[in-house]
């Protein structure tokens, strides 16, 4: 298989036992002991079923059995299991292909226990974290999970912008119709539900959808970008409910994942990185949204202008892409980031304290609006108490002369740039 290399094959895939049933659309895989069997499913299962699907297509079912049972070890149980080896939320979208660091190991092993289990433990499992931690690769994970042993029809996975569309356009503004649609599903996958805030109509009908999931023990997962717990525009019947169940938090993705990822999308795509361009990627890009457009334009490069991607070429593509403010970033946000670093109140930002410390973070505030969300001067001096567009100007130019000459402060201003776009 193409993931793997000659020594990792003659590893787990050579004692694996086939048998290809082509009408029945059937793979039956025997293991040639009970251990083995363990490892396999711990370590190469979904890696061995993303692959299988690439070369035989949807439609077909997996069947695991011991062979070895005659012999079977004491106090090892492998129970012969049949699975759907189909993909439909994305085959790129599996628990292998997620990149696990030590901060991220309790989410991770809470996804993969939610689709396994089916008595909904943890109903509903919501899954917090900031732009580009992976929240909708994990939530999409257990979707492709669970729909190896279910029906992938009854599983509804949409964002909560697609949940509204469902109300008023599909079923034209009647929620009687639009909710017995809902309830046809076994399994409900929300994302983005952040949005929410922009529906407050939408609560109590969410409330609605809730009842009848949890009651009827119907397996809810739901990912935001904040922890869920301080939405204080929640109606309060709705804030109770979320908090029944599991939450987890994402932590956005350190260098080492950084890293790790740009090396296997490398692989993947036959792209030649060496090791100062990939850190130098993995450094500037802290969103793997970014990292994935960038690597594109990278590998496309390669394919329809040079076969060989100099480092003259590396520099001009990556002088031509910037990391631009996600949609939702506001001069709000972006204070919050700076006031929690410099530990003093968004208020003193806007208000006009004058106490050096507070000065600093407050022409860094206005500094980095202007750069990261290109706000005019005016709106700026308004967004910060009703401040001149001239204070505005000024502070803006003092920054930016200072980080020109001074290490520590465009350092920083690197990282508070970081925060904002994760926060």
């Amino acid at each position: 298989m193409q993931s793997s290399t000659n020594d990792e094959l003659a590893r787990w895939f050579d004692p694996l036992h086939f048998e290809y049933e082509e009408e029945n659309k059937r793979v039956t895989v025997g293991f040639p002991h009970a251990f083995f069997a363990k490892w396999f499913e711990s370590e190469i299962q979904d890696k061995f079923e993303a692959q299988l699907n690439l070369f035989l297509g949807n439609g077909y079912l997996v069947s695991y059995r011991d062979n070895g049972s005659a012999n079977r070890p004491t106090g090892v149980q492998v129970a012969d299991v049949v699975k759907r080896i189909d993909f439909p939320f994305g085959q790129e979208f599996t628990f292998d292909t997620f990149l696990i660091n030590k901060k991220n190991y309790f989410p991770i092993a809470s996804a993969k226990e939610v689709a396994k289990q089916s008595g909904s433990l943890f109903n509903p499992f919501i899954i917090c974290g900031p732009g580009g931690s992976g929240k909708t690769h994990l939530i999409k994970s257990v979707g492709n999970e669970i729909s190896k042993k279910n029906d992938y029809s009854k599983i509804f996975m949409g964002t909560m912008d697609e949940l509204n569309s469902l109300y008023t356009i599909q079923f034209k503004g009647d929620p009687f119709r639009a909710r017995n649609h809902l309830f046809e599903y076994d399994f409900m996958f929300i994302d983005d539900f952040q949005k929410i805030r922009e529906y407050p109509h939408f609560q109590q009908e969410l409330v609605n959808i809730f009842n009848h999931f949890y009651d009827n023990k119907k397996q809810m997962v739901i990912s935001c970008r904040d922890k869920v717990t301080s939405y204080d525009f929640l109606d309060d019947s709705l804030q109770s409910r979320l908090g029944w169940g599991l939450i987890v938090t994402l932590k956005e993705p350190d260098l080492e994942i950084r890293v790790g990822y740009i090396q296997r999308q490398c692989r993947m795509k036959r792209l030649t990185l060496n090791k100062e361009q990939i850190l130098t990627l993995a450094q500037r890009f802290s969103d793997f949204r970014f990292l994935q457009g960038i690597l594109l334009k990278l590998f496309a490069f390669k394919e329809l202008v040079k076969k060989e991607l100099t480092q003259k070429d590396f520099e001009h593509i990556l002088a031509n892409t910037e990391e631009k403010a996600t949609d939702d970033l506001t001069p709000k946000k972006i204070m919050s980031v700076v006031s929690e670093h410099f530990n003093v109140h968004v208020k003193d930002l806007t208000g006009s304290k004058r106490h050096q410390h507070i000065a600093k973070a407050r022409q860094i505030a206005m500094y980095l609006c202007r750069q990261m969300l290109n706000t005019s001067y005016p709106a700026l001096g308004r967004a910060f108490g009703g401040k001149d567009h001239s204070t505005v100007l000024y502070s803006v130019k003092k920054v930016d002369g200072l980080q020109s000459d001074d290490y520590e402060l465009k350092q920083l201003l690197k990282t508070l740039k970081n925060k904002c776009r994760m926060s």
